[in-house]
């Protein structure tokens, strides 16, 4: 079985993240949210509501008789010759074991494996009788809003919208029950990614209590044995830093591949691309935009993706830039990036520049 060539889990850290190490965050909309039981006082207590949704070839694996993946590399004189002289981006990790220099290698070969055990199928809601792609794109937009009202972690929207899709590509759901099924793939994410995740009484009042707390904790159970508790599938967030510490880009060129990835979660069609590729290619066009420069050796190295790989979804990428960039419905992605928080990127005059039209141009004559 072919596997693209491999790479690792994340070391580039948001320094934002650096941070907020060994320190308690307490979240803005919720207050200090912990996992201590909830008294009555304080269990009915108001939030701002949120209005509810409305329902409408570098590497080969080889399978050896326990089935476990030998990687089967080559050589270092091979890799000079095609790339050029690769630097180690780990080497001068070593002393810092949070970063797990000995092993990144090796962890992201792991995720390259589980990415592509863990797929999305092209058009997967087509066997569902209630619920389309327009209606996951206005639930997924109203998960954005959630998470930034609940100040979570990047890596739980990301893994919430997972879970949802997952599911749904597997069960039948009604379109009454959708929502339940997105606000509790978020509150399995914040259990799973969060040191201090929001209680369940939090997620029925943010539904406008829609649902109750037995609703929840049943669809949790539900969702739970549906993936075989399996929510190991990495996250494009995940490859999106390695590859921005393999490139060495600026905090701006990184801010706005992050602003091209979200912006994806809520387009129906692009949910099959793998994690890995939907980072490199937000990187790719992150790049071109802000830096004017090309996809380098490095990157290719530990990518495992050629330029020529990515520009087809580059230009899918553009296209929908584009297209947000004077959308009036579901821009809570555009709105949240719009903040000082995060450089007001999606204001960027670079995100209308000739670079991005032409780019997008090319995916009209790509199709």
């Amino acid at each position: 079985m072919a596997l693209a060539r491999s790479v690792a889990v994340s070391n580039l850290l948001n320094a934002k993240d650096k941070k907020n190490v060994g320190k308690t965050i307490h979240r803005g909309a919720l207050g200090n949210i912990s996992n201590a039981p909830v008294s009555k006082a304080t269990e009915g207590k108001q939030l701002s509501k949120l209005p509810p949704v409305k329902h409408e070839k570098f590497e080969k694996i080889e399978e050896v008789e326990n089935k476990a993946p030998i990687i089967v590399q080559p050589t270092e004189e091979i890799k000079e010759i095609i790339l050029g002289p690769i630097n180690d981006i780990d080497k001068e990790d070593e002393e810092n074991p949070q970063l797990m220099s000995e092993y990144v290698k090796d962890i992201y070969c792991y995720m390259r494996i589980l990415e592509s055990r863990y797929i999305i199928r092209p058009d997967y809601l087509s066997p569902q009788t209630e619920v389309n792609g327009k209606m996951r794109a206005i639930l997924v937009d109203w998960l954005v809003q959630v998470h930034l009202r609940f100040h979570l972690l990047q890596e739980t929207l990301f893994l919430s919208v997972a879970i949802l899709d997952r599911y749904l590509q597997q069960n039948q759901v009604a379109k009454s029950k959708l929502q339940l099924v997105g606000v509790t793939s978020m509150w399995i994410a914040s259990k799973y990614e969060e040191m201090y995740a929001p209680e369940v009484a939090d997620f029925v009042y943010i539904t406008d209590n829609a649902y109750t707390k037995s609703e929840l904790r049943q669809m949790e159970c539900t969702i739970m044995k549906s993936l075989d508790f399996q929510l190991g599938r990495p996250l494009p967030i995940h490859f999106l830093r390695r590859f921005s510490k393999a490139g060495e880009v600026e905090g701006e060129t990184h801010n706005l591949a992050k602003y091209f990835m979200e912006m994806i979660l809520v387009e129906y069609d692009m949910v099959h691309y793998p994690p890995s590729k939907i980072a490199a290619a937000a990187l790719l066009l992150s790049k071109l935009t802000i830096e004017g420069t090309p996809w380098t050796a490095s990157l290719v190295h530990y990518s495992t993706y050629t330029e020529a790989d990515l520009l087809p979804l580059v230009y899918k990428l553009a296209s929908i830039v584009i297209k947000t960039n004077s959308a009036t419905k579901l821009v809570a992605v555009k709105n949240k990036y719009a903040s000082s928080k995060f450089l007001r990127i999606s204001k960027s005059e670079k995100l209308s520049s000739q670079i991005v039209t032409s780019l997008a141009v090319k995916n009209g004559n790509h199709s």
